[in-house]
């Protein structure tokens, strides 16, 4: 699917995405009309613009050379089987004949599109199910390994969060209203269209109760209770209460992510894979202007977070609503019906001169715990700022006491100590190294040898005799000072 492609169907998808929300089924068949038309008219773009460039040579490498997938011999057969029944007097019975099922290849070139390529989809804890009917998934995300015998009551600790999920339970329908014009494309184009109308009914499908579901026949939103307690009624969970903010400051993420270091059972864990969830208008008028701040060159940066966290816009959620969570604790998988077939449709018409087919698929979601997910009111999110703030300083220490004092290997007499200021210390070498260390690094230090200044840290040359090793020290308020004296004598 090209780039393009993707930015020349946002429109209908905001509109798919808001019949699903009210559950206006007329609104999301007329927008889903026009997703199809969408597709069919970028697949017949694509056929005319290689077709004059393939007419002597259609072999797999210079397909491949533009960009078209190659098909294994399996979805050959098979979409060579599909085309012919399509275009047969009675396809309900040619469908029903066919000797082929679709290669479970296509469905999983589908699959790896959604979880690479769709902003959410490729970010959350998203998987084929395949023939799978129920998966078991941890609940927990974070498990210490216990020490010792493994008895009763550490088995049951270790595999409580693990739960059976029912992958197989709620159905989608992607149709295809095919022509007779696609069918004579062949079977490249075929796969092509097929696998587009699944990406996209799968998708926006999947994204919509992923972000927003009930649970009644759709997945678990992220912005709904899960867990023990909660009262499911007729099939819906309740949603989460929205917690207000107003900035995007430290503070306020700090104090939002708090909430997702701990799990269900309170226990401790990793706040990783963070998704910030908004509307696309309210991303532009409230989040952008709220997360962008100009750099010293002048130029802007967009997304500017105090915390690492990918920003998605999703048609899915209503104005002034956003998520904040943890992609990874929301589990989501899904798959296409065992026999992998394409069927008849008698019950619905998109489009004129079109027979209508439709692809079983089935997929279900949830939140992994409660804790992972916080719904949002960003209705009063205002724009970034850079505050001022008139700091006072702290009162300078008056601290002007050493912490240590040493001259080479030398001993001095008495033991150092910070109280005391006078010593003695006997040597037979030439020099010896002298190091003060203050109490308070902001005190300053001089060090003079017989009333001569040296580097503190550096050598001190001796006389014969007696020497005078002096340490003055003044503290970081500039009045107070202490004096250390070592007498040094050198035989």
């Amino acid at each position: 699917m090209r780039a393009n492609d993707i930015n020349n169907r946002e429109e209908v998808r905001a509109r798919m995405q808001q019949a699903l929300r009210n559950n206006d089924s007329q609104g999301f068949y007329d927008a889903f009309d026009q997703m199809l038309g969408c597709i069919e008219q970028d697949i017949r773009q694509d056929y005319d613009a290689h077709v004059e460039s393939l007419r002597q040579d259609m072999d797999g490498r210079v397909l491949a050379a533009r960009g078209i997938r190659q098909l294994t011999s399996k979805e050959r057969e098979y979409y060579q089987a599909l085309g012919k029944a399509m275009q047969s007097n009675d396809p309900k019975q040619a469908l029903a004949n066919i000797g082929v099922t679709m290669p479970e290849t296509v469905v999983d070139a589908v699959f790896d599109e959604l979880q690479t390529a769709h902003p959410l989809l490729s970010r959350i804890n998203f998987m084929p199910t395949g023939g799978a009917i129920k998966l078991l998934v941890n609940q927990n995300g974070y498990q210490e390994a216990t020490w010792g015998e493994l008895c009763d009551e550490i088995v049951k600790e270790l595999t409580s969060g693990f739960v059976a999920v029912d992958t197989g339970l709620y159905k989608l329908s992607a149709f295809l209203p095919v022509c007779k014009a696609m069918l004579e494309l062949g079977p490249e184009w075929l796969d092509n269209y097929v696998r587009q109308v699944l990406y996209e009914a799968l998708s926006n499908g999947m994204e919509a109760g992923i972000v927003t579901g009930d649970g009644n026949k759709k997945p678990i939103g992220m912005n709904r209770k899960v867990g023990d307690g909660v009262s499911v009624t007729g099939g819906v969970y309740p949603e989460k209460a929205k917690v207000k903010i107003t900035d995007l400051r430290p503070e306020t993420i700090g104090n939002l992510l708090s909430l997702m270091a701990v799990d269900a059972n309170g226990k401790p864990r990793q706040v990783r894979d963070l998704l910030l969830i908004v509307n696309p208008q309210d991303y532009f008028q409230r989040v952008m202007p709220a997360t962008t701040v100009m750099a010293p060159d002048g130029t802007y940066r967009n997304d500017i977070l105090p915390y690492p966290m990918t920003v998605i816009q999703s048609a899915a959620l209503d104005r002034g609503a956003a998520i904040l969570g943890m992609g990874y604790r929301y589990f989501a998988a899904a798959g296409t019906s065992p026999e992998g077939r394409i069927e008849y449709s008698d019950h619905y018409q998109f489009l004129e001169d079109n027979r209508v087919y439709l692809i079983k698929a089935y997929a279900n979601g949830m939140p992994l715990d409660n804790n992972a997910f916080v719904y949002l009111d960003i209705s009063g999110l205002t724009p970034a700022a850079y505050r001022v703030e008139q700091v006072t300083p702290p009162t300078p220490s008056d601290d002007a006491t050493l912490a240590d004092l040493k001259i080479g290997s030398l001993t001095l007499t008495p033991a150092f100590a910070s109280g005391t200021t006078t010593y003695t210390a006997a040597t037979t070498n030439a020099t010896n190294t002298v190091t003060a260390t203050p109490a308070d690094a902001g005190a300053k230090i001089k060090v003079t040898v017989n009333d001569s200044e040296i580097d503190n840290g550096s050598a001190a040359t001796w006389n014969s005799g007696s020497n005078t090793v002096k340490v003055d020290v003044t503290a970081a308020d500039g009045t107070t000072t202490k004096a250390y004296t070592v007498t040094v004598t050198k035989s």
